[in-house]
């Protein structure tokens, strides 16, 4: 192809990436910059009947006027990277120097709002994914080998979780394990225990959010599997089976070796995927024992009092870092295995 065909027919593509993806990420990182101004406070004085009294008052003229002057607020630099709500360098640093033991350090650190929410989307993301990614694998082994006549039915089964809308799906389950769900009363009953809630506990909200992330998110590495089976060589599979290889031993040498690239892919759409975790802890109402960074996100742009734009970015451009870290292994491994089968 010659280059200005090339040319021609990437530059649509690569001016909707930049102003759709490009030019987005820019404008977050500056505004991460800034911060909100600061009110502009008068005094007024109130005079009635009884006497006259001073009230402290924001002065939303002078207000509106910083804000037409400077619109992306004051300029902080990483101050808000650095501030408590986010890396927390200072506060971090005072619990290092305490040598208190490993315990009191991590529980110290877990309680600052960005590591809390850091936490929980690492632990939800490296045990959804591969466990998304072993129940899709082992669903698509067997809905190839159920007869053709149900297979269309099952497989539209095994995709209702991935067509449910996340927060519809979460919110579903999040009735049935209340107290008096079919599932929350059957804990009830089972245990004997009629004060039990999976609702009131950190770690059964985490296991109840892991649970439903893996449900989710299994149709999803189904379908690409199962895809991948339908290009399975019959001609090495047969081999295998001649030289009487089992089923085990067939899916072990033959099976998975064929898999492998869509593994990755699969990979490394769930783990950006499951980074980004938020309809679970909006459904479930878990913010106050399970966060995310994605949440956190929501929670600055939902103030009561006032949106926390900077804040937002910030927390938006470290989950992007997030996501690059997570991904960088996996991409290096992949260009390393291309070059070596382009040679």
């Amino acid at each position: 192809m010659r280059h200005r065909d090339f040319v021609k027919f990437i530059f649509p593509s690569a001016l909707a990436m930049l102003l759709f993806i490009a030019v987005p990420i820019v404008s977050v990182f500056v505004q991460s910059l800034y911060v909100e101004h600061d009110k502009v406070l008068v005094t007024v004085e109130n005079c009635g009947p009884f006497g006259c009294q001073q009230e402290t008052r924001v002065d939303p003229d002078a207000t509106a006027a910083l804000k037409a002057e400077e619109p992306l607020g004051q300029f902080n630099g990483l101050g808000t990277y650095l501030n408590r709500a986010h890396l927390a360098t200072q506060e971090v640093g005072e619990i290092l120097s305490d040598n208190d033991g490993f315990g009191d350090v991590a529980r110290r650190i877990y309680n600052l709002p960005f590591y809390k929410a850091l936490a929980f989307t690492l632990v939800y993301t490296f045990l959804v994914t591969p466990l998304s990614m072993i129940f899709g694998f082992m669903v698509a082994l067997g809905v190839n080998t159920i007869p053709k006549a149900v297979k269309g039915p099952v497989i539209f089964l095994s995709l209702l979780p991935y067509i449910v809308t996340p927060l519809l799906g979460s919110l579903i389950l999040f009735w049935m394990i209340n107290s008096d769900g079919v599932i929350g009363a059957t804990l009830q009953w089972v245990f004997a225990d009629p004060t039990l809630s999976l609702k009131a506990s950190p770690f059964l909200t985490w296991v109840t959010l892991i649970v439903y992330g893996t449900w989710h998110m299994t149709p999803f590495a189904f379908v690409v599997f199962y895809a991948g089976l339908q290009t399975l060589p019959q001609d090495t599979l047969e081999s295998a089976m001649i030289d009487g290889a089992n089923r085990w031993e067939r899916i072990r040498y033959v099976v998975i070796p064929h898999l492998v690239p869509l593994a990755t892919f699969v990979g490394l759409v769930l783990l950006m995927d499951n980074f980004r975790v938020f309809e679970p802890i909006i459904g479930f109402s878990s913010e106050a024992n399970a966060t995310s960074l994605s949440w956190s996100i929501y929670n600055d742009l939902n103030g009561q009092v006032d949106q926390l734009f900077g804040s937002a970015a910030a927390t938006s451009v470290l989950t992007m870092i997030g996501v690059i870290v997570l991904l960088t292994p996996v991409l290096i491994r992949t260009w390393r295995d291309f070059n070596r089968k382009a040679r």
